[in-house]
């Protein structure tokens, strides 16, 4: 991540000089962009991927009229730094989004956590505004809860929803609720002025984005802009929840119930562009942040298909996503790519329909999928696998090489806590953090995509493969610049008491350098 020179300011400004020449208060010159990311939703919840209840007539069409991703991932396991990848078009690793308090540990931003996006990453809603656009983001903002990291100040005109996800409730002393908000105004609280009841599992949030949602389509169909609706719903998080029309209609029990009405709500927004005209100009684009969190399955969590382990795992169903291409008149029905993709494509995929290039001040990691979706074209690249400050696998064509193997620790995993449940792969699932940097565990994904079965060190395609991915990883490692860290968590038992020459902390910290060099213990 190399700084400008010159700051960020310069390309904003190359930015403003583009969007007068495309002559922005005219009509639309390119096209809508709604992406619709889900949260915790799992490859295998989707009808098209062979779930066998087909209960997502709506998605499955979706796919059927687009162009279906079936090898799509998450740039992390895990949901503040997978956004983060999404509206930067970079790796967590790089855009800060991730701690340096233990090797390979995830993160993300509650309450406790003070850091949030920094002011030097470019967010895809401010570059998309000096192209014309005006953004809105419905539902899980998840990027830092602190006033400066307000979606608002990072180029959103518009703002429905919470800075965290729906956790709770809590007493309103010791930790207060979850606040919900309308652009800057806080306009109630989770399991307060938003209910959600965690017995029977019936919460109105889903109707409630979807109209926010409606509301903005028309809003804006009504105007000479171009629109960006970044629509992030929680409601396949634990604690899952649906609607009281939707609860107890799914044979997959109440997250069954969840990810039936948010099927119903992809096809109302779809039936809206349809009936509104607009079908043609718009772009949308359906996946998820991470994969299911098996960890809350079979009640609370959803479906990774024939993957191995879920969420907050590198292995393949903590990353690999459900991902659907929608552009009538544009891309060809019914297609399927085997494009290598990441969520991180998408920041780069809206720069290209609307006319912009990548900020080149820095090093970005998405690719641009319309040669995909619009042609066919494949290209070839790597995809690298994070948790937390490691870097644990990278995907390259079929192969995916694992540097290190970890699902959780077996203190965890004596209490209960298991994220890869009956799904024990001996030497692949382990429950102690195992290095392989010497030599990778390799899987072709394409024969066994549940990587059960590593190649074997002796084979010519175990050597051939090993040949393709050294240098990839090799150069990765030795050019990568990682941002300063935003995800990093005090001692709790310590954060009361400092030793001579140390700060004082009552609260957690955001960044290393703010750590004095006496007191190493705080990091």
């Amino acid at each position: 991540m190399a700084a400008a020179a010159a700051g960020p300011g310069w390309w904003r400004l190359v930015l403003v000089l583009g969007a007068v020449g495309l002559g922005v208060t005219g009509a639309p010159q390119h096209p809508n962009i709604l992406l619709l990311l889900m949260d915790d939703m799992g490859w295998g919840d989707l009808g098209v991927n062979g779930e066998p209840s087909r209960e997502t007539p709506n998605l499955d069409r979706m796919a059927a009229e687009g162009t279906l991703f079936p090898n799509f991932y998450s740039a992390n396991p895990l949901c503040s730094p997978s956004r983060a990848a999404l509206l930067t078009g970079r790796l967590p690793i790089r855009n800060g989004f991730y701690t340096t308090n233990a090797h390979a540990r995830n993160a993300y931003t509650p309450q406790e956590i003070v850091g949030g996006i920094p002011d030097s990453e470019l967010l895809l809603p401010e570059l998309l505004r000096e192209a014309g656009y005006v953004s809105k983001i419905v539902g899980k903002w998840h990027l830092g809860h602190r006033p400066q990291f307000h979606p608002l100040k990072h180029g959103f005109d518009e703002w429905f929803g919470s800075p965290n996800c729906h956790f709770g409730p809590y007493d309103n002393r010791a930790r207060p609720n979850i606040p919900v908000y309308r652009d800057w105004e806080m306009v109630g609280r989770f399991y307060e002025e938003f209910p959600i009841d965690l017995k029977t599992g019936e919460a109105n949030l889903t109707q409630i984005y979807l109209e926010e949602a409606l509301d903005f389509v028309k809003r804006r169909h009504a105007g000479t802009r171009p629109f960006f609706l970044y629509w992030a719903i929680d409601a396949t998080h634990a604690p899952v929840y649906a609607s009281k029309p939707f609860l107890g209609t799914s044979r997959r029990g109440r997250y069954g119930d969840a990810v039936r009405e948010i099927d119903d709500s992809v096809g109302k927004l779809l039936g809206l562009l349809r009936d509104l005209r607009i079908a043609e100009n718009t772009f949308v684009f359906f996946t998820s942040d991470n994969g299911a969190a098996l960890i809350s399955a079979p009640n609370q969590g959803g479906s990774n298909g024939p993957f191995l382990c879920g969420k907050q795992t590198t292995f393949e169903g903590g990353v690999r996503e459900p991902a659907i291409a929608w552009w009538p008149g544009h891309i060809p029905a019914g297609q399927v790519s085997h494009q290598l993709g990441s969520l991180m494509d998408l920041f780069t995929t809206s720069l290209a329909l609307a006319g912009l290039k990548p900020p080149s001040d820095r090093v970005m990691d998405g690719l641009d999928l319309l040669p995909a979706a619009l042609h066919g074209r494949l290209t070839d690249r790597p995809v690298f696998h994070y948790r937390g400050n490691t870097l644990m696998a990278v995907t390259l064509g079929q192969y995916k090489a694992h540097l290190w193997t970890w699902t959780n620790s077996y203190e965890e995993f004596k209490k209960g806590i298991d994220f890869c449940p009956g799904q024990d792969v001996a030497g692949v699932t382990t429950h102690t953090q195992e290095e392989h940097t010497k030599l990778p565990l390799i899987f072709h994904l394409g024969r066994d995509p549940g990587e059960r079965y590593p190649l074997s060190f002796a084979s010519a395609e175990y050597q051939e493969a090993l040949r393709r991915v050294g240098p990839v990883v090799q150069q990765h490692q030795e050019t990568l610049v990682p941002g300063q860290p935003q995800l990093n968590v005090c001692n709790q038992a310590v954060m009361n008491w400092a030793p001579p020459g140390c700060e004082k902390l009552g609260k957690c910290l955001r960044a290393p350098e703010s750590v004095p060099e006496k007191c190493p213990w705080l990091h």
